[in-house]
């Protein structure tokens, strides 16, 4: 019972990280397409976005990924035979994908608290594309737990799989762009 509930709270708590994650990306270019505005507007939106994108790193995104940390660490303990299964160490590894990705998206938070309303110097384009970072270590987590020892036996299928849904993904984002830069241009 115990370790189910631990389970329920890890999930619970991974959504909670994910959905920080997704929307804190998401801040980061809503402030980069401020670019284009005037002045007062500008000024207004970006005070804006990184007041949203401080609480949102601050009390939800971190706060949720410390407690899925936490919870995850207690399933390990509690049932330490995870460690022997191939699924669980290609687990582990899109997990350190995941710290390398919050890593990087702490890194914007602090460069976005220094700008001072400055303009953002990452390219729109690439903080889209980051965008969807989390959604494919997302993926490659949840399908791996959910398929365990078949990840092992269909490997190959699974990472063509990904591979297309990678490319959709970023193909889609080039386009919408494009389509946007034609609009506004």
């Amino acid at each position: 019972m115990l370790y189910t509930v631990i389970k329920a709270v890890h999930i619970i708590f991974m959504v909670s990280y994910f959905a920080g994650l997704f929307y804190l990306v998401r801040l980061f270019v809503y402030y980069k397409d401020t670019d284009e505005f005037q002045d007062e507007k500008k000024k207004i939106l970006r005070e804006q976005y990184l007041f949203m994108t401080r609480r949102l790193w601050n009390i939800i995104t971190v706060p949720a990924g410390i407690i899925m940390l936490l919870s995850g660490l207690t399933l390990i303990i509690l049932n330490f035979g995870l460690m022997k299964t191939p699924w669980f160490h290609l687990k582990l590894t899109f997990l350190l994908a995941l710290g390398s990705y919050h890593y990087w998206s702490w890194k914007q938070v602090l460069k976005m608290k220094t700008l001072a309303g400055a303009t953002f110097p990452t390219a729109n384009i690439k903080l889209r594309q980051a965008n969807e970072v989390a959604t494919f270590i997302l993926f490659l987590v949840v399908f791996t737990v959910i398929l365990k020892s078949m990840v092992i036996e269909y490997w190959w299928q699974l990472l063509a799989g990904f591979a297309v849904v990678v490319l959709t993904i970023m193909l889609t984002v080039k386009l919408v762009n494009s389509r946007k830069k034609k609009l506004n241009g």
